[in-house]
């Protein structure tokens, strides 16, 4: 009879599991991948900046797994909201939670609810075109902003906020954002970090990049930049060799400028009815290795302040989620009886694209020995119960269709390869026209 599995979440990570069930099953599988977005790849179509075309065609290599004659995209259709972690169960043998980490951590100082105190995913979503985000939620109106935290993240935000919608224009930035970042009146970035260059995350490629912007200079304090000592990694040597060469770099005169900080902890966001300042804390280390103030202040005017202190994931209605960690509890990917767990859900916001593969692996190979020889759970069909509830799944020729519409798009605009289309009801539209 076989085997039947729904995949929860259609980013690497649930796609890499419904790859490794159909190699590593020794029985026939049907996989079902279920998205709450029309739309599949998670953080490739939505988190991946739009100038990084190389990350982005990891696309392709998942596009295959979702056309193996085993795998069916289920777009639209919501746990918690369309059916039950219950339902699920009694529709398949197995689920798999692969949700990934959807959410900014907060920074937990005053003022952090202001307006224009913004997660660094919302404008992350926002340039990349997730659905959740309006076109118009970011106006980019001020002067001077603060980028907290020196991870990937806060670098691609930071470029994107430095480059000219003219160097965007070929890229899949949606139009009506392309339009918004072409009248920003943004001049200078602080990209503040809260210990020292040697503890950065962000990668040497990925900083380089900032160096080599048309439209910005880059200013570090050499001060700032000084690391005494210490056997670091290479990666580690190689960010602090461009730190210290750009700290001896004069400014070219671009129109912007991007200051790269360190020892800075922010403590306060000022302001009354909207951002109009950040009040950072200078900091050292201590014997121990911690972070601490040293009661050294200064502020920066500031408009805008977007937090990236890294990704937490979110509970799921009907499953276990553990507050410390903020992960789903699991053992080698098990979570309860018939219940499993892959991606950053399972294990934290770890690795890169390519760390999901042996993650879901180890999952399957969980999956596959608990059913081993065990009779089929199912007692109901997910499609029956969809449509008893009037849910019309997006199919993967439909999502073919909205990308084939987006391609159009790029073309009618002679704008590159294609151009993301915004909001639910353009992307339905896309994909079942009609009266």
């Amino acid at each position: 009879m076989g085997l039947r599995v729904a995949v929860i979440g259609s980013g690497p990570a649930g796609i890499y599991t419904a790859e490794a069930l159909v190699k590593q099953s020794p029985e026939p599988v049907e996989v079902d991948v279920l998205e709450r977005l029309p739309t599949p790849y998670g953080l490739v179509r939505y988190g991946v900046a739009p100038d990084h075309t190389s990350i982005k065609s990891i696309a392709n290599y998942l596009r295959r797994v979702l056309e193996l004659p085993q795998v069916r995209f289920l777009g639209g259709v919501t746990l918690g909201e369309h059916v039950s972690a219950a339902e699920l169960l009694g529709a398949y043998d197995a689920v798999v939670y692969a949700t990934g980490a959807m959410v900014d951590r907060r920074l937990g100082i005053p003022g952090e609810d202001l307006p224009g105190s913004v997660a660094a995913t919302d404008f992350v979503n926002w340039y990349c075109g997730h659905p959740d985000v309006e076109p118009s939620r970011f106006a980019l109106d001020s002067p001077e902003v603060a980028v907290i935290g020196v991870g990937n993240v806060a670098v691609d935000v930071v470029r994107i906020l430095a480059k000219t919608a003219e160097e965007l224009a070929a890229t899949d930035v949606p139009h009506d954002v392309l339009e918004r970042l072409g009248r920003s009146r943004v001049e200078v970035v602080h990209m503040v970090g809260r210990r020292g260059p040697q503890h950065a995350k962000f990668t040497l490629k990925e900083l380089r990049e900032l160096g080599e912007l048309a439209n910005a200079d880059v200013r570090v304090r050499p001060e700032e930049a000084v690391v005494l000592g210490g056997d670091y990694p290479r990666q580690v040597r190689g960010n602090l060799d461009v730190l210290r060469s750009w700290a001896q770099r004069a400014a070219a005169g671009r129109p912007r400028r991007l200051d790269v900080r360190f020892w800075l902890r922010p403590v306060e966001i000022l302001g009354t009815e909207r951002v109009e300042g950040l009040r950072l804390e200078r900091t050292r280390l201590t014997p121990e290795g911690r972070v601490e103030g040293t009661g050294e202040f200064e502020t920066l005017p500031v408009g805008m302040v977007l937090r990236s202190v890294g990704y937490q994931s979110v509970p799921l209605p009907g499953v276990p989620f553990s507050q410390e960690t903020m992960t789903v509890p699991n053992e080698a990917g098990r979570v309860r009886e018939r219940e499993y767990v892959a991606g950053w859900l399972k294990r934290g916001p770890t690795g890169v694209i390519g760390t999901n593969k042996s993650d879901a692996a180890e999952t399957v190979r969980t999956l596959l020995s608990d059913l081993a020889g065990r009779e089929p759970a199912r007692r109901a069909g997910l499609d029956e119960l969809l449509a008893r509830r009037g849910v019309r799944p997006v199919t993967y020729e439909e999502w073919l269709a909205i990308e084939a519409a987006e391609a159009e798009l790029a073309k009618s605009l002679g704008r590159g390869e294609r151009v993301k289309l915004t909001g639910l009801e353009a992307m339905l539209r896309a994909c079942r026209p009609g009266p």
